[in-house]
């Protein structure tokens, strides 16, 4: 009895000392775990918490930039002065000129606004010094002198901007800016068209 006794301790003591052990590892390997994941570490998956759902991972490059600068402020002066062509001039070339600068320059302007929200960038609100200055003198010019003057600028920015939209094509790393330079070419090309032909019939 009194050996029978002594075999249930030894047994129960046994399965202590093996609980115990278990523990301890366990208790390690957690340990281990918590060393080789410290809580601020990038890989801790709760920081994914932290990053809003609806953050956007868009990554622009300089001629990205450049770009939307130029072109939101390029088209803020072809809107501003188309308007002032079909109200200024009283000839009809140069008014229907005008007229559509100022259509075709205002939804291009809203299109590239509807890019900047969905990326997060922020375009210029305002024309820069020598684009309010340009406006400002063909403001200040009448009758004959202003149609000159409206459509020898509209020959010249046009060509200026083609050139800016086709380096975007070809250089550009943001997708959908690439494809808003791409789409508005066309228009840019027939611009240029309509300005040299108003051009010539106003010399």
């Amino acid at each position: 009895m009194k050996n029978s006794i002594l075999t249930v301790l030894a047994v129960a003591a046994m399965v202590a000392c093996n609980k115990k052990e278990s523990t301890a590892m366990n208790n390690s390997a957690d340990s281990a775990t918590d060393m080789s994941m410290p809580a601020d570490s990038p890989m801790n998956v709760n920081d994914s918490a932290t990053v809003p759902s609806n953050a956007t991972t868009t990554t622009l490059n300089d001629q990205d930039k450049m770009f939307a600068d130029a072109a939101a402020r390029g088209g803020m002066m072809e809107v501003m002065m188309g308007q002032l062509a079909s109200t200024t001039s009283t000839n009809a070339t140069v008014k229907a000129l005008g007229k559509m600068m100022a259509e075709d320059h205002g939804k291009a302007n809203e299109e590239l606004k509807t890019w900047a929200s969905t990326v997060g960038y922020t375009l210029p609100t305002s024309m820069n010094a020598e684009q309010q200055k340009m406006h400002d003198d063909l403001k200040a010019k009448k009758g004959a002198e202003f149609d000159r003057a409206y459509t020898e600028l509209m020959v010249t920015d046009h060509k200026k901007d083609i050139a800016e939209f086709k380096k975007e094509v070809a250089g550009g790393s943001e997708s959908s800016l690439k494809g808003f330079a791409s789409k508005t070419l066309p228009t840019l090309e027939h611009h240029l068209m309509e300005s040299e032909k108003a051009k010539a019939a106003v010399k």
